[in-house]
């Protein structure tokens, strides 16, 4: 994938890090529902084989891989990008003790870089299933079920039980202050009672550099789910344990460039559809005196505990128009919660909406985050949409509207959609996007489980997660949503599968702040965008306009809905035309 060169090196002990096929001390994997029984193992030599192969491919766990033997990678990117390689292992023993160290990388030019700017994850195996219908309700034994390696994990340990592969996903963030040429490490693995074994990992530093992950201009809108954490830790909801839990995990999700916070201002503002319904972070009461208090205690904390980590350009509030139109709210008089159901335009919702946004937006305006703050919408009919925004528009139009379109209703309200993210597969015609562009409103396409195609599912081939973003800047969108960061299922790290909608669709990383594939796919892809922008910017200015046009060419062969043939080979051949391009200014 993203090439590296080899010279000379000092060997320093960086990263230790062995685990065990129990993997963790909180999760074993589950058994192997379909393993490859036609394996030849007999065929293997004894002990513990390894070799580099694409992070593109995925490995079962009980099939002998099918790669090159190879001992030296190549990798290539710009300061400040991360770059990845795969190293599998497999054996026909019990292994144990296994251990990976790196050496400083080392130019032979007197220039090094530090040996910790890599790091090494074993991948472990979570239980997937098949796309089926997509959304349709499923019971497990309808689909066919298969373990997907694709949890990054942070074990300390590891042994690997006879007959069985395990790839390591192999990490490398170059510095932004990294001098441009080409290093090399070496990747040194250790086992029990085995030979030791060296690993050449060659890395090319190009003379470009990305931004920090906060200025990126990718517009990444992944759906937090804050009360996931807490139901399955075990901790009080907003207890410090809670923002504990939360800091690391949301963390990773601000080094991906996300620019959007997920507030839920009203309970179960998708009704009951997930393993945790969202609680609303605004305690709505209204007194015994028929008057209306707010508590925006919650709220509050939230959304400057997400800033704090860098998550700052919109705050997206579900919702004004809930699923099923239901409202909550305490009532002090009978002491209790009252669901009531009040369809947008009717006497009942403005009687509930009128005294809360007029509170919500002194309040916001204090906060100096009013003009940042979006009422958001999922896949609301246009009829709903047109009497919330009456209502909004009259009361607090400054607060604008983010919308998932699936209705095709754009066109109906285009300066109150501040943000709109539209279905894959859909256009906004050329006039409205540059209409959008100029007056800086968001446009940004989605994926859910309508699509099989590019997928983030557990059994989705990696490079999709990058033809996403690929996909993104050949549709001239401005990023990308996508409606679960992290909405875990009951067991994540054991089995991501769920009671509707295929495996993996609910989240894309896992508890303790566990990465994934998919997840690291997708930012490579996020990075890719921003290369391309940066890029275009460069060429335009220096009126380079043939590598202009040759980019543009390269990005304009991802406009393309339905899977193509071979997506590793298309992602692969684009990201190292980008390298190329990107090397002489």
């Amino acid at each position: 994938m993203k090439e590296i060169k080899i010279l000379t090196f000092v060997f320093v002990t960086l990263l230790l890090l062995s685990f065990t096929e129990s993997t963790s001390k909180d999760f074993q994997e589950a058994s192997d529902p379909n393993p490859d029984k036609t394996a030849n193992w007999t065929a293997v030599p004894k002990g513990l084989n390894a070799a580099f192969a694409s992070p593109l491919i995925r490995f079962p766990k009980h099939a002998i891989p099918e790669i090159e033997p190879l001992t030296t990678c190549n990798l290539s990117g710009w300061k400040g990008e991360r770059v990845y390689i795969q190293l599998v292992m497999w054996t026909t023993d019990s292994i144990e003790n296994i251990e990976f160290n790196f050496s400083v990388f080392n130019s032979g030019l007197n220039k090094k870089l530090p040996g910790t700017i890599a790091k090494a994850q074993f991948v472990s195996y979570v239980l997937t299933d098949e796309y089926g219908g997509g959304c349709d309700t499923r019971k497990p034994e309808d689909f066919k079920s298969s373990l997907s390696p694709d949890i990054l994990d942070n074990a300390q340990s590891f042994s690997m039980s006879p007959k069985t592969s395990r790839p390591v996903w192999i990490t490398v963030d170059i510095p932004e202050n990294a001098d441009p040429g080409k290093y090399m490490s070496v990747v040194s693995l250790k086992a029990k009672n085995q030979p030791d074994k060296e690993f050449r990992l060659n890395l090319e530093v190009i003379d470009q550099e990305l931004p920090k992950p906060a200025d990126w201009k990718f517009y990444l809108d992944l759906w937090q789910n804050p009360y996931s954490v807490a139901r399955y830790h075990g901790v009080k909801v907003w207890s410090k344990e809670h923002w504990d839990l939360l800091k690391p995990l949301m963390k990773m999700l601000a080094d991906a460039g996300q620019k959007t916070i997920t507030a839920s201002i009203n309970n179960r503002p998708w009704g009951t559809q997930t393993e945790d319904p969202y609680e609303s972070m605004i305690v709505w009461t209204k007194k015994a005196s028929g008057q209306w208090e707010y508590d925006y205690t919650i709220f509050d904390n939230w959304v400057r505990f997400m800033m704090d980590l860098g998550i700052r350009k919109q705050i997206n509030c579900y919702s004004l128009v809930p699923w099923g139109n239901e409202f909550y709210y305490f009532d002090e008089k009978s002491k209790q919660e009252i669901k009531l159901k009040a369809e947008p335009g009717s006497s009942e919702y403005a009687e509930i909406l009128t005294p809360f946004l007029t509170d919500f937006r002194s309040h916001l305006e204090q906060k100096g985050w009013n003009k940042i703050t979006r009422l958001a919408m999922d896949e609301r009919a246009p009829e709903e949409m047109k009497a919330m925004l009456k209502l909004v528009s009259d009361i607090a139009p400054e607060f604008g509207v983010s919308l998932a379109d699936n209705h095709k209703s754009y066109k109906l309200y285009p300066d109150q959609l501040k943000d709109l993210s539209v279905a894959f597969g859909a256009t906004i015609d050329a006039p409205d996007l540059a209409y959008r562009k100029s007056n800086n409103l968001v446009s940004t396409y989605y994926l859910c489980c309508t699509n099989n195609f590019p997928g983030t599912f557990t059994f989705s081939p990696p490079a999709e997660a990058i033809y996403i973003s690929w996909y993104a800047m050949a549709a001239n969108f401005d990023g990308f949503l996508r409606w679960s960061y992290n909405n875990w299922v009951k067991e994540p790290l054991i089995d991501s599968r769920f009671r509707t909608w295929p495996a993996g669709d609910c989240a894309i990383v896992y508890p303790d702040a566990r990465s994934s594939v998919r997840f690291e796919m997708l930012r490579d892809g996020i990075e890719d965008a921003e290369k391309i922008r940066i890029l275009r910017e460069q060429f335009s200015a220096q009126n380079q306009t043939e590598k202009l046009a040759k980019l543009n060419e390269l990005v304009a062969g991802f406009m393309v809905t339905q899977g193509p043939a071979n997506t590793n080979e298309m992602v692969s051949k684009a990201q190292a035309g980008l390298n190329e391009l990107s090397k002489t200014r």
